[in-house]
């Protein structure tokens, strides 16, 4: 039997499942008694979250409970990539959240080199965003996605079409 396996090393997250978190941290800061009157907006774009809020102190307490949430719901609080927190009209402040996905193609040649120096029996490739990942063995393939959950890369890592 000669036939090849192999899994993809993708980053990506679950739409569905942020857009519950965004729900669940508008909810959060409806009810809470100190932010119950900064007049607080979570929205959330197609690549990125908006938070408009009275001061930096809230604007710290949004972020936690939004980290908080997305947590709980699985999500990796790396795909979160805050920006400057800018002035916004009427002395409150606004920061926009970009939502990462995608394996940068810098990442993606460190990915493939760690592959190829430690693991001689199996082949990377870059493909777009992701790196697919092949060998003859199943448990050789098993043992790339070990090491790779021990590697701290700035991005989440999720391993897809395992075959």
């Amino acid at each position: 039997m000669a036939s090849n396996y192999s899994f993809d090393v993708v980053s990506d997250f679950d739409r569905q499942e942020l857009v519950n978190t965004i729900d669940q941290t508008v909810r959060e800061i409806g009810t809470r008694y100190d932010l119950k009157d900064t007049k607080t907006t979570v929205e959330l774009g197609a690549d990125s979250i908006t938070i408009n809020t009275d001061s930096d102190f809230t604007l710290d307490a949004v972020h936690t409970i939004l980290q908080t949430k997305a947590a709980k719901r699985n999500l990796s609080l790396k795909i979160f990539d805050y920006g400057k927190v800018e002035s916004a009209s009427g002395n409150r402040v606004r920061q926009e959240i970009k939502l990462q996905k995608g394996i940068s193609s810098e990442i993606a040649k460190q990915i493939s080199k760690l592959i190829r120096d430690e693991f001689k029996k199996v082949q990377p490739s870059i493909q777009g965003d992701a790196v697919r990942v092949s060998a003859k063995d199943k448990d050789d393939l098993q043992t790339v996605i070990q090491r790779l959950k021990q590697e701290d890369y700035p991005v989440a890592l999720q391993f897809t079409n395992y075959r």
